[in-house]
């Protein structure tokens, strides 16, 4: 398929090399060029205008305000030539995604939210875990697409507002899981217990994991750069979920617990970090 992404960040830059290593045709656009660069089989182009096109676009942008400056106000949806199918797959709240879903209708442009699981490594090796919702027909369209980027798509229905609210409600798990090693270190080492030895043994027995291991061995390191998820993406994510929560009248109140430790964290300079560093946090507050 002829293909563009938008967003070529290291999630979109790993996305891109899949597709095109799928045998797919691939366009990527970036607003700084230079990340669109490199990529074998990728083809930099000048313009979103450019990547918007073709069979499909996927999108890959950083949150709501990125998206929305592109896509609506850059007036993508105006033009004469547009893709045949939108796919947007970046982290953004359930409100844009509904907006988009409406705008994309007038526009006669096909749209469905495909949002992802996993860390850049992930992406660059095509097993990521993708979220869709959307026209049934038009996510079987995106197969081709999806199967080069994904292990497996899991969808969640006809709406694509689902995808984006099952995307939000994993990475507050995910988010959850890190205060909770983080507060557990601390009561361990309070008491002569190394953290790194309590991970080694909660990590292997009862939380043997993806997500316990793979950040329980950065909090057991105190290894928090280069990051795969920065830190203040994912205090965005918390917003995007308490945000959610309120407009469905859905009560979470530990996500409103995560929002001020991942603000404490950000305001320590840790907001470029890996998201693992939140467990400074619970280590900071226990004098340690």
């Amino acid at each position: 398929m002829d293909v563009g992404i938008i967003g070529m960040g290291r999630m979109g830059r790993g996305m891109a090399a899949s597709l095109a290593r799928a045998g797919h045709r691939v366009r990527a656009w970036n607003r700084t060029p230079d990340a669109a660069r490199g990529i074998d089989g990728v083809t930099p182009v000048g313009s979103a205008a450019e990547a918007f096109a073709g069979d499909a676009v996927v999108t890959m942008l950083a949150d709501d305000a990125a998206l929305e400056a592109v896509i609506v106000a850059g007036g993508l949806l105006d033009r004469a030539e547009r893709p045949g199918l939108h796919i947007g797959m970046s982290t953004i709240s359930v409100a844009l995604a509904g907006q988009l879903a409406a705008v994309h209708e007038r526009a006669g442009v096909p749209y469905i939210s495909a949002p992802v699981f996993g860390r850049p490594d992930v992406a660059e090796a095509g097993n990521l875990n993708i979220v869709a919702a959307g026209a049934a027909d038009l996510i079987d369209r995106a197969g081709p697409l999806l199967d080069a980027m994904g292990a497996r798509t899991w969808r969640f229905g006809d709406e694509p507002t689902r995808a984006n609210a099952v995307k939000l409600a994993g990475n507050f798990m995910l988010i959850s899981a890190i205060e909770a090693m983080g507060e557990a270190c601390a009561l361990t080492e309070g008491h002569g217990v190394a953290g790194a030895d309590f991970l080694d043994l909660m990590t292997n027995t009862l939380f043997a994991s993806p997500v316990y291991k793979g950040y329980g061995a950065s909090i057991a390191q105190n290894r928090y750069e280069p990051p795969g998820f920065i830190l203040k993406l994912g205090a965005k994510d918390v917003r995007l979920a308490l945000q959610a929560a309120e407009g469905a009248g859905v009560p979470m109140p530990f996500a409103s617990v995560l929002r001020d430790g991942l603000i404490e964290a950000i305001s320590h300079g840790d907001g470029e970090k890996d998201l693992a560093a939140l467990a400074r946090v619970s280590a900071r507050r226990a004098g340690r």
